[in-house]
């Protein structure tokens, strides 16, 4: 049995390794925010949903299989939830009884695996009635394939026939071996037979005629005997506890990946409560194939920092299709690194069948989400801080592919504006030859006017927002840049306050 509820086609696989720059993702977008909000503190939760976020799809197709299994579990969120809690079941019982783990013996393997299977079976049953009576609600093709799968494995006579093999497999009247003499009289090729069929009736069991029988009784202290007795006993059920025991490890291994795969759906609906709860909206986004240049937002939020504030906070307006390059400036504290961080964590949400916090969101797919952010000074000293900057862009191109999303936030500062505007630029112009999508939030005055000059129609420029009385909206709006960034305004904000 095939969960499939992450993907169309495979299991999800918890043990995949994380695109690179994974962790400057997650400090530069704080991504720990949403991992936490997802969690709600569960290790397990925040470990599989840390994976899934981070390792984004880049087929439309895939992308929609995962919303629409997300769209039935937010209008079913109880379903889910009772779908969850057997697989959680299954491991709190394992964990409670220590089923056989330090067993070795063909007979303690069997004793531990029928256990296992006859508790697997109540579960199994929980999880079919299920899929019978609630399983027509669902509208999506993940959850349609589930549930028939399940309704078609796990019919009643299947239920029947396992537990008619687990009652044979107590063996409460004894095992019937059957085996052949090889050299010096050694036992060889012992079988497990099946058992003698019932006769019936309590009085036909009397007095019918048995065939003779050879047969001997061991002395109550003859350890030895005993221990020899048990040898021939397990070697019998050498097969038949191998069996039971991948029987077991099967159904196992389908409950741990619904688990893992309904981990995911169990941490969005809680994010969707908590937006929720905020009156934060949010969205299922339209994602168009990698090659194509769409990049549409209508009140999009950094929903990190509305979890962390719990308040509501502005959102932003986009159009940006058909262009490869966006730049971002304008007022100091105007909201310019809150917007570009909402547009990672939006794309990556996008990419792994998330809703995003939006109003309405379409974009293209990327090939991977790069961050190249203002680092604070190197507090060892090993090198100075513009060095750093050029290491890091240094190691995220290697990992570069045409059609990736590039965020850059202050870069190339650390310099005087002329040499670091230099760098910036061809930078920025060696990107958009491969193919890939920049946005830049920038002070340097000198780099965006070099950009804005050039009237290239693929390029567009943002500017914040800021009142004639100094006060800023969060709002940015297309415009051209400004040779200052009303640094003034945060000076006498800051002296005001601390003089008042």
């Amino acid at each position: 049995m095939n969960v499939f509820l992450l993907f169309p086609d495979r299991d999800f696989d918890p043990k995949a390794p994380l695109p690179p720059q994974s962790e400057a993702l997650i400090q530069d977008l704080e991504l720990e925010t949403v991992f936490q909000a997802m969690a709600r503190s569960d290790k397990f939760l925040y470990q599989t949903i840390r994976q899934v976020l981070l390792s984004s799809l880049t087929d439309p197709a895939e992308i929609r299989y995962r919303q629409d299994i997300l769209r039935d579990c937010l209008a079913h969120p109880e379903t889910v939830r009772r779908l969850y809690a057997i697989p959680l079941e299954a491991l709190y019982r394992k964990q409670k009884h220590w089923m056989g783990i330090f067993s070795r013996t063909p007979g303690g393997i069997l004793s531990s695996a029928v256990q296992m299977l006859e508790m697997f079976v109540e579960l199994l049953r929980r999880l079919e009635q299920i899929a019978r009576e609630e399983g027509d609600a669902f509208q999506s093709a993940g959850w349609r394939r589930f549930f028939e799968m399940i309704r078609r494995e796990l019919d009643e006579a299947y239920f029947l026939e396992v537990e008619k093999h687990l009652r044979q497999l107590r063996f409460r009247e004894g095992v019937l071996v059957s085996a052949r003499l090889g050299r010096g009289n050694e036992g060889i090729d012992y079988f497990l037979c099946k058992p003698r069929p019932s006769q019936g009736h309590w009085a036909k069991k009397i007095f019918s005629r048995k065939a003779p029988v050879y047969s001997f009784t061991l002395h109550p202290r003859d350890d030895h005997g005993a221990r020899a007795l048990g040898d021939l006993r397990d070697r019998g059920l050498n097969l038949v506890a191998n069996a039971a025991a991948q029987s077991a490890d099967h159904i196992d291994n389908f409950l741990n990946v619904l688990r893992q795969e309904l981990a995911f759906y169990i941490g969005a609906l809680h994010l969707a409560e908590s937006l929720g709860a905020l009156e934060m909206p949010f969205c299922f986004p339209n994602v168009l194939s990698a090659h194509t240049r769409k990049h549409t937002f209508d009140g999009l939020y950094d929903v990190a920092l509305a979890l962390a504030t719990q308040h509501r906070v502005v959102g932003n307006e986009l159009e940006a299709d058909e262009r490869d390059l966006v730049f971002i400036t304008g007022a100091n504290q105007g909201g310019k690194s809150t917007l570009l961080r909402s547009i990672g964590q939006a794309q990556l949400m996008a990419q792994c069948g998330l809703f995003v916090p939006a109003g309405s969101f379409s974009a293209n797919a990327v090939q991977g989400v790069f961050t190249h952010y203002r680092r604070e000074e190197d507090a060892s000293m090993k090198s100075g801080k513009f060095d750093e900057e050029l290491g890091r862009m240094s190691a995220i191109v290697n990992h570069l592919r045409p059609d990736a999303l590039v965020l850059f936030n202050e870069s190339f500062a650390a310099t005087n504006e002329r040499e670091g505007a230099e760098i910036a630029r061809q930078v920025i112009d060696a990107l958009l030859e491969c193919g890939i999508k920049v946005f830049f939030v920038t002070h340097q005055y000198e780099l965006a006017r070099g950009y804005y000059e050039r009237h290239n129609p693929r390029h567009l420029f943002l500017r914040a927002e800021r009142r004639p009385d100094g006060s800023r909206t969060f709002k940015l709006f297309p415009a051209a840049p400004l040779p200052t960034s009303f640094g003034v305004d945060v000076y006498q904000k800051i002296f005001r306050d601390s003089l008042a």
